[in-house]
């Protein structure tokens, strides 16, 4: 993937960025379970504390956080690996379950289903009066301010009245030094036969020393 680095503010609200292009009949369905396999629980080993709580069985917004009418989209790139994709929704799920967000749905900018369009009006047929889509990008580039935008404005024009906001990616946040860390000790835990592959390298012989 390509980053190019630029001087942006770290949140884009979006208003009127439009993309005109025919619009294709959608063959997306929400995929099961069944269709992508579970990393096993060790690996899901969290440092960041969710932004939402339950109190007495009940749902509990803090101030400037996700509510009950907010839809989440997680949305990356987009593969023509399936497996790739599916990784998405495994990360999704994660996601879900450590922060007890009610509506997270995952999306891919292009070459997969369910495209941002998918994800959008699934939110909405949810109860979602705001959506927020979140790019599961490293770095700002033409993706995040101009393509990802383009697709979400495009997307909510079928559903007036909902709002909706592109956040920052990932960018230089301190936790990501310990995900690239880790990643780093356990590929070398698996090239000296200590450790199996990881989930993103199961399968395709690629951690190994040249």
């Amino acid at each position: 993937m390509s980053i190019e680095s630029l001087s942006i503010p770290q949140t884009l609200t979006l208003k009127s960025s439009l993309v005109n292009e025919p619009v294709r009949k959608s063959t997306w369905r929400p995929l099961k379970s069944s269709d992508f396999q579970r990393v096993p629980p060790k690996s899901r080993n969290f440092s960041a504390r969710s932004s939402v709580s339950f109190e007495n069985g009940g749902y509990k917004q803090f101030p400037n956080g996700v509510g009950e009418k907010d839809g989440v989209i997680i949305v990356d790139h987009g593969s023509r690996r399936r497996e790739s994709n599916l990784m998405l929704n495994e990360f999704v799920a994660m996601f879900r379950d450590k922060t007890g967000y009610l509506l997270v749905e995952p999306a891919h900018m292009e070459l997969a289903e369910p495209t941002i369009r998918d994800a959008f009006g699934l939110c909405v047929q949810r109860g979602a009066n705001r959506v927020i889509v979140s790019p599961f990008f490293l770095f700002p580039g033409r993706h995040w301010y101009q393509d990802i935008p383009s697709l979400t404005a495009d997307a909510a024009k079928e559903h007036p009245g909902v709002s909706y906001m592109v956040t920052a990616p990932l960018g230089l946040h301190e936790l990501l030094v310990d995900v690239v860390n880790d990643r780093i000790k356990h590929c070398l835990s698996h090239v000296a036969g200590d450790a199996d592959e990881c989930a993103a390298c199961a399968g395709t012989s690629k951690c190994k020393l040249y």
